[in-house]
């Protein structure tokens, strides 16, 4: 609190006390009061404006300092109300109360908005649980009457199942703790599980799938980890280069405390100024934009869900040789007692 600014707002209080004071010695002199008097009567008078302005002034910086710094210090700042005390000052608490009935005005917005936002998502997974059916009938029909499908028509099935997917997966993963169970999970069974996904398309690009050392157990959710090893593979997969011998490699390494899963193909590679924000939402990069259409979800998407787990996951990548995508689950003793 500036005291400048507390004296400027306070110069009617100064000048209204200096007129009465003016009038007040005039009075004396007309009544010929004595000069001791008429001092000792000034330094009171003085003293009194003084204890007064500065009482008030501590008092009031006092509570708008421990505001202003409360409000500072909190990731939400309208939250502060519970941090300060009520004031015992007229304006203070006329503010206190402005403030409060603000946070409470913003708290009753803010818990429909999540109630909304709940309703919204529950119908969101709804829905896609039924277009599901729909979908999953087609590529059966597809599957079974090749001769009636062409490629190009399973291949736009297929692309409006990873998105209907994508959309399930983006949408838990802000509730994440409602939807994972993490137990031990075979990491060979889940890998089987995607290459079993991906047969067609890798079959369809030429792409040798190779999977060694992943007979190892992990703890984590066996849905989302089957989810974001199969988004890195149809990643692989989409980026592709034009060669003959077009690889992509799952390992997996054991170590005291973790066992890291390391997916690499030879693809394109990803550029190294894009490198750092592959994993930012709706960030596409060049090879989104060059290559194939792309929403900049994907990768997103896998990184909440790994950090939802407690698991971590990084990229190495360089351009025309390779990408690495590494996923680290750590070891709890925590899920063994």
């Amino acid at each position: 609190m500036n005291i400048k600014k507390y004296l400027k707002d306070k110069l009617y209080v100064i000048i209204t006390f200096s007129i009465i004071y003016f009038i007040l010695i005039l009075m004396f002199m007309a009544f010929k009061i004595n000069i001791q008097v008429t001092l000792v009567s000034s330094i009171l008078l003085f003293l009194f404006l003084v204890i007064i302005l500065t009482t008030e002034y501590y008092k009031k910086k006092s509570f708008y300092t421990n505001l202003l710094n409360n409000i500072e210090a909190l990731d939400k700042a309208y939250l502060v109300l519970e941090t300060i005390n009520k004031p015992n000052f007229y304006d203070g608490e006329i503010l206190y109360q402005a403030l409060y009935e603000i946070n409470k005005s913003m708290n009753e917005f803010i818990k429909m908005l999540e109630r909304q936002m709940a309703d919204f998502k529950e119908y969101i997974e709804i829905w896609i649980h039924e277009v599901k059916i729909p979908i999953s009938s087609l590529s059966l029909m597809a599957h079974n009457h090749k001769d009636k499908f062409d490629k190009k028509t399973s291949e736009q099935l297929k692309k409006i199942e990873n998105y209907v997917e994508q959309v399930l997966y983006y949408v838990r993963s802000e509730n994440a703790e409602k939807d994972y169970l993490i137990n031990k999970v075979s990491l060979k069974k889940v890998i089987n599980n995607v290459a079993l996904k991906n047969k067609d398309d890798l079959l369809t690009n030429n792409i040798t799938l190779k999977v060694e050392n992943v007979n190892y157990e992990v703890f984590t959710d066996s849905k989302w980890l089957e989810y974001i090893i199969n988004q890195i593979i149809n990643n692989s997969i989409k980026y592709k280069r034009n060669i003959n011998d077009s690889i992509i490699k799952i390992e997996a390494v054991e170590e005291k405390d973790k066992t890291t899963i390391m997916i690499e193909d030879n693809g394109i590679g990803i550029p190294s100024t894009d490198l750092p924000k592959i994993f930012e939402k709706t960030f596409t990069g060049y090879n989104g934009r060059i290559k194939t259409k792309s929403t900049g979800m994907g990768l997103n998407i896998c990184k909440n869900l790994c950090e939802k787990l407690g698991h971590k996951i990084y990229a190495e990548s360089k351009v025309d040789k390779y990408t690495k995508i590494y996923i680290v689950i750590a070891k709890n003793n925590f899920y063994l007692v």
